[in-house]
Order: C-alpha cells, then structure tokens, then sequence
C-alpha cells in the first residue's frame, strides 16, 4: 500500500504487438513523475503464423527483452509492478508457453487483457496526459495487431471498440512482399473501412469535441507531416493522403526514408499509414491531435488507482451484481464469512495476501449473478458471465479465476472453469474456492441472525470447522449440508471435520 507520505517507485510493462515498453515512475502525494522509459521492438505479431501459432524466434525476442527488463522488475514488490499484454497474445494459440517463461524473466505476473480493456486504459492514458477539458473526446489508438477507438465524456469511456488490424499485422498483408503500390494502398485501405463498418455510424451520429490519437503510428505520422510541412498542427486527412503519396512513390519498404521517419518506424508504416487513412474517412474526422499518453500510461495510473484504494475492479463488480440484481443483503452475509476464514487460516494456506481478500470479496459480490438465468445451475451460469463479460479493471487471467471460484462454490469444486486456471495459481485458487464454499453454505437460511462465530483452522488438506455446543443440534439443516460437503471433499482429496 502508498501512504502519500512517502515516494513510491512503481513499474508499468506494457507488451505490445510490434513493440515492448517499460515505464519507471515515483508517486509521491499522489503526483506520478515519470523516472525512466525503455522501449525495445519486439515485433510479436510478426512471428504469428497462419495458425495462430508464435515462432520461436519471436518467442526469444520476448524473452530476452523481458530479461532485460527484469533487471529491474525483480527486486520490486508484486503490488509495485503491472505488465499487460495485448492482441498477439490474446490471439496465440501457444500464448502459456510464452507467458511462463516471460513471467520467470520479469519475475512478475503478465495480465492478457482484453481488448475492451485496453481500450479503456488507452482512454486513461489520454485523458491524464493532455490538458483538455472537452465535455466529448474520440481517442484513435493504432498498435501492431489491434485498434482501439475510444468515445468518452472528460474522463469516462462511454463506448470502447477494439478492432482486429493493427500497422504489423496489415503491412505484412498488403505489403507482405516489401513492394508499395497504390493497389497495396487501396486494397488495406478498403479492408479497413470493412472493419469500422459496423461501428462508424454510431460514432458519427454522437459526435465529438475533440479528436486524439496516441501510440506508434499517429506519433510517427505527427512527426513526419510537421517535419516535411504538410500539416500546420496537427493530423488532418489531407496531410495523410499527401503523406501516402509521398510513401508510394518511394515504391519499396526498404527504400523508405522521409524526413521524420525513424528507422524502425519504417517496416510498419505503410499498413498503419493505411488504417489511419481509412479511420479519418470512415468517421469523417477533420483534426486529429495527437497525446503522449497511450496504453502504458493508463496502466500506470491505474496502478496507482489501486494503491490508493481507488480499484476500478470494485466499482465493475458492485455495477454487475446491480444488473443481475444480486440480494447484497445476502453477498454480504457470504463476504463477511468469508474474510472471517481468511482472517483465522489464510496464513496456514498461503491466502494471507490482498489479493485473496479480493478475489472472495469480488466473489461474494457476484456469485448468484446466474439465478438472474436460472435456479438450475445458477453456478455454471455465473461462472460464464463473469467469464466472458467486459469487466472493466480486470485481466483474462482474473476473470478465469474469478468464474473459477463461482463455478466451483457447490457441487463439485473442481469444476470446467479451473482448467482456465493457470497451473502456478490452481492451488491457491482451490483453496480460495474452499473457503467460499463453506461461507455460502453456512450463509444457505439468507437470514440476518447473530453472526455466529465459527472457527476454521486447516492443517495441510484437513480443514476444522468449529461452533457453539448444540449450535448444530439446533440446526439440522446446515448440519446435514456440511455432513454433505465432507463427502463431496473427501472425493477430492481433502477432510472437513466439524467440531
């Protein structure tokens, strides 16, 4: 935890499709002061091959970039340090191989996060980095696999889209062969536009007071329209077009070189240079600006959300237990057992950390979300939404465990969900579903009585379970529920005795 007191030294990774980026920062009172920023390109979606599968070597770019980093990272706290990976590893198929051994180099824990969830701190990141206080701001985002487009009032998103084409992966499609020609142009172009099709009339139609971009490709074009004079401030769709005529009749990648252009920028311009044309075109954009903040920025001040007990994970679970309707009264009565448990035995077990708090916090909350479905296996149901909604804060990784835990809450612990489970946290994560199993059935009469004050102590796999003499003879229901669950674990390998 920060106190604002005293300066904290925190660490952002952000795991890119073309390039690899780490920020270092001091929070001190709140105030974040950026101390240090690396960038290596990594190129990650380049080594993606038809199906879906990353090569080795772009495997070991990672790898030995991640080292490097890790000479920093590793000393650090786990709650000092967020990386984030984004569309290539949502899209490869052997994306554990990669994480395992890109999480042993970092010596921390990589979040895949969902597109809707970069998109969201992408919009963070904008909004924290620029001193603009439009009411509507569009933000346009265009990395190496992915694109995000970005509707928000001040600083709330109000609609997140992430699109599938991003500068790599369109640069190695239409200009795969290292030949720029208008039809290469053409054909990118009009694939883009098939893209944002489906979103650019709802855009259109609610309109904006400002236009912003960030990441690679806007900067690189920023830099290059200002430096050869084709745009006074700024991006606008003509200095673009005279920009792509300018690329296409240097007729090669190879042979690119603008004033402007750095280097590396080159091999990926012409497929963003396209994406950016066909972004402007589609949702009839006049002037684009462009910020220095982008995904890792937003990271990096959700980060310090988090320390300061200002999780937007909170606020995600308590909106959804509201659709759903769920009986806090009830998720209340299950929290409150729950972290009384972990209070008592969280240390035998290893669940003495924040984290588990939340997890069964965050579990409590929405846990019954699936009787808004159906009585009949509410669990299962739960379990789905909670795996496959937007959950603004949270990573793919989190979610697993979260459906995990509601999943398994009754009926049989292990349930599909734990497969989602990555093998270094199944332990823990059956361990926390445990413990929620029992506050949900000692919570079954939904009643609002004395709080009754069990102890739970657990030895290795033996868990006890003690109350009050004749508490249990005075009620036979959770007596024969619990005698049930002695069963049901003892099935999995583990005895509960109640005493």
């Amino acid at each position: 935890m920060a106190h604002d007191s005293v300066p904290s030294n925190i660490v952002t990774v952000d795991l890119g499709s073309n390039s690899f980026h780490m920020i270092e920062a001091t929070v001190y009172d709140r105030d974040v002061r950026i101390i240090d920023r690396i960038r290596e390109r990594v190129q990650l979606a380049a080594g993606l091959d038809g199906n879906d599968t990353l090569s080795s070597e772009s495997i070991q770019r990672g790898i030995e970039c991640l080292e490097r980093f890790g000479q920093k990272t590793k000393t650090m706290p786990p709650e000092s340090v967020r990386a984030v990976a984004t569309h290539t590893l949502r899209r490869a198929k052997n994306a554990r191989n990669f994480l395992d051994a890109a999480e042993a180099a970092l010596g921390h824990s990589i979040d895949v996060i969902s597109g809707a969830e970069e998109a969201r701190l992408i919009y963070l990141g904008v909004a924290t980095a620029v001193a603009d206080d439009s009411f509507k701001r569009l933000v346009i985002d265009i990395g190496g696999g992915s694109t995000e487009c970005i509707l928000g009032e001040f600083a709330e998103p109000i609609r997140v889209d992430s699109l599938q084409m991003g500068c790599v992966v369109y640069t190695q499609r239409f200009f795969g062969d290292g030949n720029i020609t208008k039809t290469g142009f053409k054909q990118a172009e009009i694939a883009a536009a098939l893209e944002l099709q489906s979103i650019e009339a709802w855009y259109r139609n609610r309109g904006w007071d400002s236009c912003m971009g960030g990441s690679g490709t806007i900067l690189a074009c920023d830099d290059i329209l200002r430096e050869n004079g084709l745009s006074d401030h700024g991006i606008t769709i003509d200095g673009l077009k005279k920009l792509r005529k300018i690329v296409i009749s240097q007729g090669s990648i190879k042979r690119l070189s603008i004033s402007g252009l750095k280097p590396e920028r080159a091999s990926v311009l012409p497929g963003g240079l396209a994406i950016l044309i066909a972004i402007f075109e589609s949702f009839g954009i006049d002037h684009m600006t462009v910020s220095p903040g982008a995904l890792r920025e937003g990271v990096l001040q959700d980060l310090v959300g988090r320390m300061h007990h200002e999780d937007i994970r909170d606020r995600t679970t308590q909106r959804m237990a509201e659709r759903y309707r769920v009986d806090m009264e009830q998720a209340a009565r299950v929290e409150r057992t729950a972290l009384t448990f972990l209070n008592q035995m969280g240390s035998s077990w290893n669940l003495d950390g924040n984290e588990h708090r939340q997890f069964l916090t965050w579990a409590a909350r929405l846990h019954e979300t699936g009787l808004a479905l159906s009585y009949s296996g509410y669990h299962k149901h739960g379990a789905y939404l909670i795996a496959n909604s937007d959950m603004p804060g949270f990573s793919k990784r989190d979610q697993g465990i979260l459906a995990a835990i509601i999943g398994g809450h009754r009926r049989k612990p292990t349930s599909a969900w734990m497969q989602e489970v990555p093998p270094s946290r199944m332990e823990s994560v059956l361990r926390k579903c445990l413990v929620f199993r029992l506050a949900v059935l000692l919570n079954r009469s939904r009643q609002s009585a004395p709080v009754v004050p069990w102890t739970l102590t657990v030895f290795g796999n033996d868990l006890h379970l003690s109350c009050p003499k004749q508490w249990l003879t005075n009620h036979p229901l959770t007596k024969v529920d619990l005698e049930r669950e002695a069963s049901v674990l003892k099935e999995h390998g583990f005895s509960l005795h109640v005493e």
